[in-house]
């Protein structure tokens, strides 16, 4: 079969197996990262559909640089600013003490001798950048606490690159001297800085001459060209193409054109990423596995559970609470692409033999393969007794209002305020409901309105009203006390919980409240009405009324207690009156044909 025929067939069987597995794997629960190894392992190892496996996966490694640039398009430089301790704290104590621990049950397994165990030890504590965030991005935690640790350990793996393919020049005490290293080290860094100088004063230019344009696929192959080019620079450099790419992607965080830069990416993203999945299937050597089949059984589990405790007593130390750390550990126990890359040119160097290299690339991919599973099963282990927490950040917030509690209360009335082109600063407790916002396209911030300094940093100096719309009756009377406490000028309209909470509220003088109930009890009973041939007109008037009655109560109950106005309800079905009294009495004989006989007076 000629190159390109078979190039294209090639392609076919890559994107058909994505079609058919990632639903599949979706639908049982199992998740579309595994579904792409598998349906890598059916073509490739199986079937022997494609045997060029390798081939492909450096191809489909795009796929990870273009999701590194999207996650740098979400961290500004100062939100990376905050998160230098967790790099290169956390990371760099994960790679030193798993590398080590590694290195001694290397050693101690007299499989390697003491440089290749060295290799093998920090080769197999490096954890796969991909399959991390694939998960993470899955279920929505990317931007959680455990998710930005999580992030902040791979990073520092990414550029522990450097150093470690350093160490292998010197373990080979090869020609390059003494100096290669450093000299390595230097012409890293000053790619870095590069990196940082070009993306803060040539990058965002270059879209402003290109968007004037108006030529849209010339800023499709811009954004391209940009990810691609400091990835390649980065690699020249001897760093890896998704640290070029994340630099790039941080420089452009708070370009105007950033949401354009990820929507333009995000269609090649996917597509690669599922491809560089499907091609580590295809790299698996089955025959290797079958012939040390009693040590990568021991191998995989083993490793796994080292870095795994290791990692999760590392985050308990740093201030981890035991559900993060769970979740940590068992997002990252398995081996990383740069393994492939170490243990390959540890081969070439003569520090193991390369069916020992093969070997160890064979325990990377299969620890990659139950990563998805492990990540599931560790649920079983989370107390679920402790309140999950993102980083609190206010950068941009304050507004003319200040909604505290993003509930299905507050999200209707956050409609309605920027339908009316009013600016709203939300904040919210509740992790799931931050992530399930932003999905929407809501600017919602993480903080306890119930706490002063959020409220400060939220903006609330600058606020007109605020809408307290918390759910638990507890929560929204603090909130409300600090309010009229350190902010008397402030406006106060209160979402209550019940009728008592309405009284409660009014006798602590806030601005305005309204039961969440109310209005839609008021709707429900008039369509109700309608339905049962009741007219709209008719069925509004009697709505209005009960509205009016509710109040008046209302304003009774506060003064005199909660049983006051107890006459006003309606407790027996009334008595069908007109709502407006006519002007004359009405003659019982007009205008009615069965007038004077019996039915009539019955019905009457």
């Amino acid at each position: 079969m000629s190159a390109p025929n078979a190039l294209f067939s090639e392609t076919i069987l890559l994107l058909g197996g994505a079609v058919v597995a990632a639903p599949i794997f979706k639908k049982l629960g199992l998740g579309t990262v595994l579904g792409y190894l598998a349906a890598g392992i059916v073509i490739g190892p199986v079937f022997h559909g494609i045997t060029d496996g390798e081939q492909i996966l450096a191809v489909a490694e795009l796929g990870v640089v273009f999701l590194l640039f999207i996650i740098g398009l979400e961290l500004k430089p100062t939100r990376l600013w905050q998160m230098r301790r967790d790099i290169f704290g956390l990371g760099t104590a994960q790679v030193v003490l798993t590398g080590l621990a590694l290195t001694a049950l290397a050693w101690f397994s007299q499989v390697l001798d003491w440089r290749g165990s060295i290799v093998a030890g920090f080769g197999l504590a490096l954890s796969s950048t991909a399959f991390a965030m694939q998960i993470l991005e899955g279920d929505g935690d990317v931007n959680t606490r455990y998710g930005q640790r999580s992030f902040s350990m791979l990073l520092f793996q990414d550029l522990a690159i450097v150093p470690l393919l350093a160490l292998i020049t010197i373990l080979d005490g090869g020609d390059k001297g003494s100096n290669a290293p450093l000299l390595d080290f230097a012409v890293a860094v000053g790619a870095v800085a590069a990196m940082i100088v070009m993306g803060r004063y040539l990058l965002t230019p270059l879209f402003q001459i290109i968007a004037r344009t108006g030529a849209r696929e010339a800023m499709i192959a811009a954004a391209l060209f940009v990810v691609m080019g400091s990835a390649s620079l980065m690699q020249l450099a001897g760093l890896s193409m998704a640290m070029g790419a994340f630099l790039s992607g941080v420089m452009l965080a708070e370009s105007s054109y950033r949401h354009e830069l990820e929507a333009d990416i995000e269609p090649f993203r996917g597509v690669l990423l599922a491809i560089f999945f499907i091609a580590v299937g295809l790299s698996l050597e089955l025959d290797v596995l079958a012939d040390n089949a009693l040590f990568v059984i021991v191998a995989v589990p083993i490793v796994m559970a080292v870095k795994a405790i290791i990692i999760y007593g590392l985050c308990r130390i740093s201030g981890s609470p035991h559900d993060d750390a769970i979740r940590i550990a068992f997002l990252l126990p398995q081996g990383g692409e740069f393994g492939f890359v170490l243990f390959t040119t540890a081969g070439a160097a003569g520090l193991m033999s390369t069916s020992t290299a093969s070997l160890l690339v064979a325990v990377v991919t299969l620890s990659m393969a139950l990563t998805p599973i492990g990540s599931a099963l560790s649920k079983r282990l989370l107390r679920g007794d402790e309140q999950e927490e993102l980083d609190e950040d206010f950068e941009g917030a304050g507004a003319d209002v200040l909604m505290v509690g993003f509930s299905r209360f507050g999200q209707i009335a956050a409609q309605i305020l920027l339908a009316g082109g009013r600016s709203v600063t939300v904040i919210d407790f509740s992790a799931d409901r931050i992530r399930q916002a932003s999905s929407f396209g809501f600017r919602i911030y993480f903080g306890d309105g119930a706490r002063k300094d959020v409220l400060r940093s939220a903006g609330i100096d600058r606020a007109k009203i605020v809408l307290v719309c918390t759910q638990k009756k507890e929560i929204t009377d603090k909130v409300v006390e600090l309010v009229q406490a350190d902010y008397p000028q402030t406006r106060l309209y209160v979402r209550s919980y019940d009728r008592i909470h309405s009284i409660e509220l009014r006798n602590k003088g806030v601005d305005y409240e309204l039961r969440e109930t109310l209005e839609s009890g008021l709707l429900f009973g008039r369509r109700t009405l309608e339905a049962l041939g009741v007219s709209e007109v008719d069925a509004y008037e009697i709505g209005e009324d009960i509205r009016k009655r509710d109040e008046a109560r209302l304003v009774l109950q506060v003064s005199e207690g909660l049983q006051a106005g107890r006459d006003m309800l309606f407790s027996h079905p009334v008595r069908p009156e007109p709502l407006v009294k006519p002007k004359r009495a009405a003659d019982p004989f007009e205008d009615d044909p069965l007038a004077g006989t019996a039915d009539a007076t019955a019905e009457a």
